[in-house]
């Protein structure tokens, strides 16, 4: 008997913002609609989840699936840290009632640099702006590499120096950050009509979305998602792509 197509199993971080919630359900429904059109004939189910503050948790999550429906989970996450490494990877290792694996997480890619650099021209990127690049910030180096990584891939994308300011964890502050862009700024003479701006790696607002909008930036980008606009095929494209990077592993 053919093994079926693994449902894949998006897991957010979680947010009690209504907005945010209602972003990443977009997300996951333009996820589904997707996998829909590519597997007509049996398109596998596609659920969605979270590490923390909304319910339905990861294992609630995989418990909604038919019994022994081999599943793949896909952090909603743009870098992989305590989440992946702890959080996810022991929800995975504890799952006994069908296979299961564990994506990569989102990011860095050059595709969300894309949406990155899209965000910042709907907010009003100017020639002298100054942008600052900001991120939730990890204790995992190896989160912090990730968010380093995106920058850079966002300076390409932009043909900008891009600077970077995290908003836990990790240093510098995006408040310091904005701080050292401003005074740079006005050192080389940038001051009389340039701004910082900050580009908002974000997944959808909440709670470190409100952090980065009181950081003191004059401009402060949207995040990934847009509550109440389609989901970006870009972020959805990254989404299948990890899903069928893990779902070879089941094969």
């Amino acid at each position: 008997m053919a093994q079926r197509t693994p449902a894949l199993v998006g897991i957010s971080h979680g947010t009690s913002s209504p907005e945010g919630q209602r972003a990443v359900r977009a997300l996951g429904d333009a996820v589904a609609e997707v996998v829909a059109q590519r597997h007509p004939d049996a398109p596998p189910s596609v659920r969605l989840g979270h590490v923390d503050v909304e319910q339905p948790d990861v294992p609630a999550t995989l418990a909604s699936l038919e019994a022994g429906e081999p599943a793949v989970v896909v952090p909603l996450l743009l870098s992989a840290g305590y989440h992946v490494y702890v959080d996810l990877t022991e929800a995975v290792a504890d799952e006994s009632t069908r296979p299961v694996v564990l994506s990569g997480a989102l990011g860095p890619d050059d595709r969300l640099a894309t949406v990155l650099l899209r965000r910042l021209e709907e907010a009003g990127l100017r020639d002298d702006d100054r942008i600052v690049l900001a991120v939730a910030g990890s204790s995992d180096v190896r989160a912090v590499e990730d968010c380093r990584d995106q920058a850079a891939r966002l300076a390409a994308a932009s043909g900008r120096e891009i600077a970077l300011g995290f908003l836990s964890a990790a240093e510098p502050r995006l408040p310091e950050a904005v701080a050292a862009a401003r005074t740079q700024g006005q050192a080389t003479g940038a001051g009389a009509g340039g701004r910082v701006v900050v580009a908002n790696y974000l997944l959808a607002p909440g709670y470190f979305d409100d952090l980065a909008r009181a950081a003191g930036a004059d401009v402060t980008a949207q995040p990934l998602l847009v509550p109440d606009e389609p989901a970006p095929r870009e972020v959805v494209d990254v989404v299948l792509e990890r899903y069928a990077a893990a779902s070879a592993r089941l094969a």
